[in-house]
């Protein structure tokens, strides 16, 4: 049930920024003016070891599954009260970040951002699945979503920067990051598609003929059709996207860690001062805003609906997920899982 640590790489520490136009964050007005802050005001399940439940999943049955920072895996039982210990699933070693269940044998598919793709059986066993595809490592595997036919689509955020680094990754703002495959019995991961600005929240849509994919560098949600055909942006959102979760209905919840930040987008255009920033110390550089966010969105982009926590109450909210007339929330930060009623 547990793996040995997984060491975590060194990270560069200069960057290399691209040049890019300015922009200016669109206020929350409208479909986004924060009118429901629910989000300030959640059950809280705490971890029993370790921080940032990134995701969340729900089982079948109604158990809830979260990973943390310490590599542990936990599940609480259905039904249960803010509060309620959870069980320990297993322990990949890494960092669990994204996780799906398999409908096919219940079985747990792990994206672990040092370990790249795993499995978690129902005994608790890990077992890795990929780590490298078409000749390069998987360095931040990130979020994924599982087809009919049991192949896992899922992100692989950057090609430059391990996860502890990720803020570098966006204040590069270059095209790091990849789109994968894993299709069962073939024991590897192809491409399915490059140059994307840290991909991260992934969906395969009603049809199963494209991908809803999240990219947090330039805050837009993207199809990507997984037969032929470029990648097309849905909409700009005013928020930085993370974990994508399908409802069933042909909606979609996305978890928004941040509203966009003014100074980061104020220095797209300077590289120098970008790179400068990033080597200053950590509480003087451009940081997340404190602030809960949750948009529900159509197939094609369409907002329908947005949840927020003005106050911080549970922030750099990563991950969402829909179970009847809850929502369950995961954090990159928080030392919790929250839940909401909806």
């Amino acid at each position: 049930m547990t793996s040995p640590r997984v060491p975590r790489p060194r990270a560069r520490r200069v960057i290399r920024p691209a040049k890019a136009p300015a922009s200016v964050p669109p206020p929350l007005t409208g479909v986004w003016a924060p009118t429901d802050t629910r989000l300030d005001r959640p059950d809280l399940f705490p971890l029993p070891s370790g921080a940032g439940p990134e995701d969340v999943a729900v089982e079948p049955d109604g158990c809830v599954v979260a990973g943390g920072d310490d590599g542990r895996i936990w599940r609480w039982r259905a039904g249960a009260r803010p509060g309620d210990p959870p069980s320990l699933v297993a322990d990949t070693g890494g960092r669990p970040l994204g996780i799906e269940v398999d409908s096919r044998d219940g079985s747990l598919v792990v994206c672990d951002g040092y370990r790249g793709l795993l499995r978690v059986t129902r005994d608790g066993r890990v077992e890795e699945l990929a780590r490298e595809a078409a000749g390069r490592p998987i360095l931040v595997c990130d979020n994924s979503t599982i087809g009919a036919d049991g192949t896992v689509y899922f992100s692989d955020s950057s090609n430059r920067y391990p996860l502890h680094a990720w803020k570098r990754d966006i204040a590069e703002h270059r095209p790091n990051g990849r789109l994968l495959a894993y299709r069962p019995g073939t024991g590897r991961a192809e491409v399915v598609a490059d140059g994307l600005y840290f991909p991260n929240g992934v969906a395969l849509t009603p049809d199963g003929g494209a991908l809803l994919v999240a990219e947090t560098t330039t805050h837009r949600l993207l199809r990507v059709p997984l037969a032929a055909g470029d990648p097309v942006e849905l909409v700009d959102l005013p928020a930085y996207p993370d974990n994508i979760s399908a409802v069933g209905d042909g909606t979609y919840w996305v978890a928004l860690p941040s509203p966009r930040v003014p100074i980061a987008e104020r220095l797209l255009p300077y590289p120098g001062m970008r790179r400068a920033a990033l080597l200053l110390p950590e509480v003087l550089q451009p940081k997340p805003k404190r602030y809960g966010l949750v948009a529900l969105v159509g197939a094609d982009g369409t907002v329908l609906r947005t949840l927020h926590g003005p106050s911080g109450r549970y922030r750099m909210i990563t991950g969402v997920r829909q179970a009847g007339g809850e929502l369950w929330l995961g954090s990159l930060v928080e030392r919790a899982v929250a839940r909401v009623s909806l």
